[in-house]
């Protein structure tokens, strides 16, 4: 009877101390992307929101803001606005944060990644475990890897076949030095803009062209704003990362991080599976819907693409002392054994 009643008291306790944890939690955790839905990052954010929100029982409920408007379309500032706790998670581009963290730059190390199995031999090898690892020391929980996928360049002008066709072409490019100095090598006219900035300037003609995942391309219809010479050479790929702030994880018990991890890597191969449809194997249905728009697609043969490679060997072995030589062979290696 005695163990009974002290049953009974120990229920009656954890039962009180569940909503107590409840009500520590915040009724909405932000989570900050670039782009929404129906592009392939937005739906992975979503993805995860919907997820734990089911999961948890709505003790976490999370919504995406798409457009970086938690940092006013500032996304090179997106991860110090989470480390600080301004923002909750996000969904993050490894070029957008590469400012802050420097080792995220060897994604944009020009021609480093062959394919999509090159891709996954460094996020889900030691070079993604290391990555983390750094992130973790800078103040924010890294869960898992999504795709925003690889990065093609189109332009109004001409088909870019060699490198010499890129002479003189004004390219909007993302805030980040190594791309600056990629086109720079190439011949090109970079010009840093923001996404919210980047289809009125191809619309006004204030640059000639643009590099970004076909995806982007697709759905924001960038082919209407007179993009109509595509080259698919895959020079660098942008992998997202699923993330929390440090305090906002350790506020949550250890069941719903649980929760929150895996509902992070199930949306992250959710995202991943997006990006490459239609771009992977026997299925080029999405290079075929960009014919379809009245676009002209270039698929660099292995011998082009070695003349951009061999352009850009300056940018990348410079880079390569900036990111850390160390990390860069790693890659060099897992992406040789894949």
């Amino acid at each position: 009877m005695k163990l009974l009643k002290l049953a009974l008291i120990a229920g009656i306790a954890i039962a009180s101390a569940l909503p107590a944890l409840a009500a520590d939690y915040k009724e909405e955790y932000k989570i900050s992307t670039v782009v929404g839905a129906p592009f392939p990052w937005g739906l992975a954010a979503q993805k995860w929101a919907d997820l734990v929100q089911e999961r948890t029982e709505g003790r976490i409920h999370m919504k995406v803001y798409p457009g970086a408007q938690l940092v006013s379309g500032d996304q090179t500032k997106e991860f110090t606005a989470m480390r600080r706790g301004v923002i909750d998670m996000a969904v993050g581009s490894t070029i957008n944060w590469s400012p802050q963290i420097k080792e995220l730059n060897i994604f944009s190390l020009p021609f480093l990644m062959p394919d999509y199995k090159a891709i996954d031999a460094l996020t889900h090898g030691p070079v993604g475990e290391k990555l983390f690892e750094i992130l973790k020391e800078k103040g924010v929980e890294p869960l898992a890897w999504a795709e925003n996928g690889f990065r093609e360049v189109s332009n109004s002008k001409h088909a870019i076949k060699t490198p010499a066709d890129m002479d003189g072409l004004k390219i909007r490019v993302v805030g980040s030095p190594l791309f600056n100095d990629t086109f720079t090598a190439l011949g090109a006219n970079p010009t840093q803009m923001s996404w919210a900035d980047a289809k009125p300037a191809l619309t006004t003609g204030a640059v000639d062209g643009q590099e970004n995942p076909l995806s982007i391309f697709t759905v924001a219809k960038v082919y209407e704003v007179g993009q109509k010479y595509l080259t698919l050479w895959h020079y660098v790929a942008d992998p997202l990362i699923l993330a929390v702030n440090d305090q906002v994880w350790k506020s949550f018990t250890p069941e719903d991080q649980e929760i929150v991890r895996k509902s992070a890597v199930e949306a992250g191969a959710y995202g991943v599976e997006l990006a490459r449809k239609g771009l992977t194997g026997d299925d080029t249905s999405m290079i075929d819907e960009v014919k379809g728009y009245g676009v002209d697609v270039t698929t660099l043969t292995d011998e082009q693409r070695q003349a951009f490679v061999d352009k850009t060997r300056g940018v990348y072995d410079n880079w390569k002392q900036k990111i850390g030589a160390d990390l860069v062979d790693m890659a060099e290696k897992s992406i040789k054994e894949r």
